[in-house]
């Protein structure tokens, strides 16, 4: 008797003791499966490298992505997943699912290029297609490594018989056509726990980081046409309209939060100067933290352009063929997805990228950044912000969603330049693609293995969004611009 009460005593004592240490150490499982899915990921390395050169090969522009999208799609479906294409009326965008049942766990995948980016894999400017377009923000690598991170989750989930559902959202025209917001607006994340996402840089970073909601429309206005020396009392300049509009906007400028950025260009001003203009047109872009904002300073916008048309004795009408809120943190989701990118570790180069990357270097200008920047991982921080725009941020405002950049750019190349379309094809490149579908792989499992984790980012997720908040578009019920870079990459 004495002996049996020792030992269940002893049994007791090891049960508390594992459940110590699982308190102090992720589950066994989970670490398992996180080396599982690293392994697959780097065993397709040379696949999926070569999948994201041929993306950088096509370099088609927002909504016109045909050979993209099916590349990746084709991924999906050879490796088991269910794909629908031309979701939300958009023939480019799908989406691909394996699994049944919560948690449902969603991943992004952009592959858009950027016009008037053609640019060959050298250190130096060499134009490949005169006018033709470039992955200048490598979206060839970002739907790349998603798609790799997907299938990888996919094999274990498979494998290890782990309930629920991972699903990966092709989406098209980041880059001005915003088609994230029409899958929201579709209703295509109603059912998801948590969304991961990625974005190619200059560094390795999954601290949470704020950036700016986002208006852009066009501005046409209509006149008189008439000789410009024999008959300028007959004519009405719609080119005198959109710099009379411009000119006020220009003013507006000291009378906006500072955090306000608003730019334009002039898309058509007319054909010969002895014509005076009877069509032109500006497109606008009204950047702010606060949605809301947006809306007020694009609305004072609007009243510009139609006093402008008043000045000028033209008409005008306006088409607001873009939109996206700013991004919601989620520190839950980004601490898990930091961890795991510390597990995996940055991007070490060759001597012959580490040469290449020098080269590249002096195009710069004065002191760029060490090239151990791409090997380090930048400290967690939560109190980033970027003056960019996303639509990445509408998702995060209809369900919990974090986002990570890793080192596919040599240190100090700056987005949507000529500098990021030469890496974007090459080795290194590749290399950051195979970091950052690690990462997402990797936090995925936790997501799946951890139900306490995606509470409590559910829980922070309502805290930040507030009570009451009502999901509207900033685009309105229109439909997606289809059209919108056709004739851009002339």
């Amino acid at each position: 008797m004495i002996r049996t009460s020792t030992s269940r005593a002893a049994a007791r004592g090891a049960a508390v003791a594992v459940l110590a240490a699982a308190l102090v150490h992720p589950p066994l499982r989970a670490q398992d499966a996180k080396a599982a899915v690293a392994k697959s990921i780097d065993a397709q390395q040379g696949h999926y490298t070569d999948v994201a050169r041929q993306i950088w090969g096509f370099a088609e522009l927002g909504f016109q992505e045909r050979q993209s999208s099916a590349l990746l799609q084709k991924q999906l479906r050879d490796a088991g997943f269910t794909v629908r294409a031309g979701v939300s009326e958009m023939p480019t965008a799908f989406v691909a699912e394996w699994g049944s049942g919560k948690p449902v766990i969603g991943i992004l995948a952009e592959f858009d290029a950027l016009p008037g980016l053609s640019q060959d894999t050298v250190p130096f400017r060499k134009v490949l297609t005169e006018g033709g377009s470039g992955h200048g923000c490598g979206h060839n690598l970002f739907g790349t490594a998603s798609t790799a991170a997907a299938i990888a989750v996919k094999q274990w989930l498979e494998q290890s018989h782990t309930p629920g559902t991972i699903r990966l959202y092709g989406t098209p025209a980041e880059e001005g056509g915003d088609g994230k917001v029409y899958m929201v607006m579709d209703g295509l994340f109603r059912d998801v726990d948590a969304v991961l996402v990625w974005h190619p840089g200059d560094d390795n970073d999954a601290s949470p980081s704020r950036d700016l909601a986002i208006i852009s429309a066009y501005f046409r206005f209509h006149g008189v046409s008439a000789h410009a020396a024999a008959a300028p009392d007959r004519g009405r300049s719609a080119l005198d309209a959109v710099e009379a509009m411009d000119m006020m906007v220009n003013m507006m400028r000291e009378h906006v939060p500072q955090t306000t950025r608003m730019h334009y260009v002039i898309r058509h001003g007319g054909l010969a100067p002895n014509v005076v203009p009877d069509f032109a047109e500006t497109e606008y872009y009204v950047r702010h933290p606060s949605a809301d904002t947006v809306r007020d300073i694009f609305e004072r916008v609007v009243d510009a352009a139609k006093g402008a048309a008043l000045g000028t004795g033209t008409t005008m009408d306006y088409e607001i063929f873009g939109g996206s809120y700013a991004a919601l943190p989620n520190h839950t989701l980004a601490k898990l997805t930091d961890a795991n990118l510390r597990r995996v570790g940055g991007v070490a180069y060759t001597p012959s990228e580490t040469a290449f990357a020098r080269q590249l270097q002096t195009t710069f200008g004065e002191h760029p950044p060490a090239l151990a920047r791409a090997a380090d991982i930048q400290p967690f921080d939560t109190t980033q912000m970027t003056y960019a725009s996303s639509d990445v941020g509408d998702v995060s405002w209809v369900v919990p969603t974090t986002s990570l950049s890793t080192a596919t750019w040599v240190p100090g190349t700056a987005a949507h330049t000529w500098q990021a379309v030469a890496v974007d094809g090459i080795s290194i490149g590749g290399k950051g693609l195979i970091v950052a579908a690690k990462t997402i792989a990797m936090t995925a499992v936790d997501l799946f293995t951890s139900p306490k984790a995606l509470q409590q980012a559910r829980a922070e997720f309502q805290q930040r969004r507030g009570s009451g908040f009502e999901y509207r578009s900033l685009i309105g019920d229109r439909k997606p611009p289809l059209d919108y870079r056709k004739g851009s990459d002339r």
